[in-house]
């Protein structure tokens, strides 16, 4: 049976946190449609709040510490990606920025990711569409067809019912069938492996 990795970055500020929370579901809808195809399913959760401080150490000194390769490998060497934000000012916030502005352009080409967002209300929605998606687009992810924003009066107890419920199923199911369809993620990409060809270069050849 294939074990697929699954990572689930939310960049919530608060604690609790509804950017948590929606991950949550997403991740937990995601890895039932998965387990339902026959594959198990590992759920790596990163909250970004805990690496704030060394996303924004890797900005201005070009080097990951430790604790924030560990996570950019877990993103980058996954099967399938769900990345959600709260929306501040009609966009993502600088925080969930910060963190993908460290992946090489390359990174995440051809990944399954699965966006998400909350706000107050359902007005910040559109961003999804005009922030989030374009970003994705750019480092040539596969960003499923439906996006999942939650307002504050969609969560009823701490749970999601009726429309957004519906919203997470039907997401959920997008990316567990990408997932499912690809092959197994051969793990994030060595920065240091070769890209020629010595034994070739000695016998004469090209790299």
């Amino acid at each position: 049976m294939t074990v697929r990795a699954i990572a689930v970055v939310s960049a919530g500020l608060s604690q609790p946190s509804s950017t948590r929370l929606l991950a949550d579901q997403l991740a937990t809808a995601t890895r039932d449609e998965l387990v339902g195809r026959g594959e198990q399913v590992e759920l790596h959760h990163v909250e970004l709040r805990e690496y704030a401080h060394d996303i924004v150490n890797h900005l201005l000194t070009g080097f990951a510490p430790d604790a924030l390769r560990q996570v950019l490998d877990q993103v980058t060497g996954a099967d399938g990606l769900i990345a959600v934000t709260p929306i501040f000012n009609a966009s993502y916030s600088g925080l969930f920025k910060s963190f993908f502005d460290l992946l090489d352009a390359d990174a995440l080409g051809g990944r399954p990711v699965l966006i998400g967002a909350t706000g107050g209300t359902a007005r910040h929605s559109l961003a999804l569409e005009h922030a989030l998606r374009p970003m994705f687009a750019y480092l040539r992810s596969v960003v499923t067809p439906t996006a999942v924003f939650a307002a504050s009066e969609d969560w009823s107890g701490g749970t999601a019912e009726g429309a957004l419920r519906s919203r997470i199923t039907r997401a959920a199911g997008e990316l567990a069938e990408q997932v499912h369809r690809a092959a197994p993620s051969s793990g994030p990409a060595d920065p240091f492996a070769l890209g020629t060809d010595f034994e070739r270069l000695l016998r004469g050849g090209n790299s």
